[in-house]
């Protein structure tokens, strides 16, 4: 099943219990971020997803969404599956999905229902066509956090294998005035420094409120030429859709509210402070500056944001996305790797679970996670375990690291090494040690420790498995 729009997503949410409508009037400050935080904390692995439905000070016309992919569940749906579907099971069809990329899965629509209002120029304001507010304290303005956005090369306008579509935050400045993060690894940095190298300003286009394969895409370290939208369709089974604007960028069909920009060449301004998916603000930092030239949106268009902070919050749900990534790219190299876990922080911890070849052999896994596009700017820790252990579960993960890890053998520290500037324990800033685990079980030559008479499960779990979960279900639904 994929869903067209955020509508439908919505809809689909409220049909499976993942949506609170709240209907009593909020204030932007602190109404909003409080009761994202309280879902997120209260409601645990299951929170649902939230609609402001009225917000002091716009029309009744303005609705916020937020926490759309707060929960498993959520997730699970977002991708078709039942919304009890357990983790391991998730994660292990994203990656089979992931796998089915290919190019030119897109299709071209001749127009989209964002296109039904439109405004240039100075008619543009920004803090009226949208609900802004601060979500953590110490923010030290208003952000615009859950937009995917589109670029491409700007020598390479005419080649749709040089368009990249990511997710950057952005600091509401102005009426239609924004500053942008860029870390300069992605891809719209690469573009950026090529137009801004010649002066030039650099063409994006801002869509906010998509569907739901979209931001998991747009967040998802994916590599150079990878196009977000062909892994949209991999994802969902569909070609994706999209409208082409005069800028030669295509939009999503899908979007709620779509802005036509340009990144200023040579302009930079303070942005920050933010609460950062770390869980900790970041300073002031000098961004890049961004004009909005021209604004779509639906008619009682839907504003789309993200919880971020003090994990866990909808941002840590969505960080599944890097996991496909990093467990293809091992994959390919090393047959032997079962599971990649990248949760944690955005992948500042990974966990792989692998078959061993020779000993020795988990310390080349852990080396290689360091060597990903997305490892050497984040992974900062890599866990290494055995095949039999699943790294989504962490008490096993913990049984591994107590009883197969011995600091002696197992502990390789690499120093120096790149870090994303984000990382509060950076030192320089951008700059860590970096280290692996081994809790793998040793195999030869490797024959320290003693692990002889370690307790299997009896291979006939997984038949009982399913058997008992249908009990489970039969004994809920009569209960209810």
């Amino acid at each position: 099943m994929s869903f067209k729009d955020l509508r439908a997503f919505l809809a689909k949410l409220e049909e499976e219990g993942q949506l609170l409508r709240i209907q009593e009037a909020v204030l932007p400050e602190p109404d909003i971020s409080a009761a994202m935080s309280a879902n997120n904390k209260g409601f645990g692995e299951t929170a649902p997803a939230l609609l402001f439905e009225n917000i002091k000070g716009y029309t009744e016309e303005t609705c916020l969404a937020a926490n759309v992919h707060g929960s498993w569940p959520n997730i699970a749906l977002a991708f078709g599956m039942p919304k009890n579907t357990p983790l391991k099971q998730l994660a292990s069809e994203f990656n089979r999905r992931y796998q089915n990329f290919s190019k030119g899965c897109i299709e071209e629509r001749e127009s989209a229902p964002w296109q039904e209002n439109c405004l240039e120029g100075d008619a543009i304001n920004l803090f009226a066509l949208m609900p802004h507010f601060r979500l953590n304290s110490g923010d030290g303005g208003l952000y615009i956090n859950k937009a995917s956005i589109v670029s491409r090369h700007p020598d390479h306008m005419d080649d749709f294998d040089q368009q990249n579509v990511g997710m950057y935050r952005l600091q509401v400045k102005g009426p239609r005035h924004l500053s942008i993060q860029m870390v300069p690894d992605h891809d719209i940095a690469v573009h950026f420094k090529a137009a801004e190298e010649s002066n030039r300003p650099l063409d994006i286009v801002i869509s906010i409120g998509n569907e739901p394969l979209l931001p998991l895409v747009a967040s998802m370290p994916l590599l150079y030429g990878q196009d977000e939208y062909n892994m949209c369709s991999a994802l969902s089974g569909e070609p994706y859709p999209v409208v082409t604007l005069d800028s030669k960028l295509q939009a999503p069909w899908g979007a709620e509210y779509v802005l036509e920009a340009k990144i200023l060449p040579r302009v930079r301004e303070p942005d920050g402070p933010y609460g950062e998916f770390t869980g900790h603000l970041s300073g002031i930092r000098n961004m890049c500056s961004v004009e909005v030239t021209r604004v779509y949106h639906r008619t009682k268009p839907l504003y789309e944001y993200c919880a971020i902070g003090m994990p866990w919050t909808e941002i840590d749900y969505m960080f599944l996305n890097t996991s496909p990534a990093l467990y293809v790219q091992l994959k390919e190299k090393f047959p032997e790797v079962v599971a990649v876990n990248a949760l944690y922080t955005h992948g500042l911890v990974v966990i792989v679970s692998t078959e061993m070849r020779v000993g020795g052999f988990a310390k080349t896994i852990g080396m290689s996670v360091l060597q990903t596009p997305h490892g050497t700017g984040y992974a900062k820790v890599v866990i290494v375990v055995d095949a039999d252990v699943d790294p989504y579960n962490l008490p096993q993960v913990m049984w591994a690291l107590s009883t197969k890890f011995n600091p002696k053998f197992d502990c390789v520290i690499i120093p120096g090494c790149s870090i994303l500037a984000l990382d509060p324990g950076s030192d320089p800033v951008g700059i860590s040690h970096k280290m692996i685990l081994d809790a793998a079980t040793p195999v030869p030559p490797d024959d320290h420790g003693d692990y002889s008479m370690q307790i299997k499960d009896p291979p006939e779990a997984q038949d009982w498995l399913p058997k008992l979960q249908e009990l489970m279900q039969s004994i809920s639904s009569s209960a209810v």
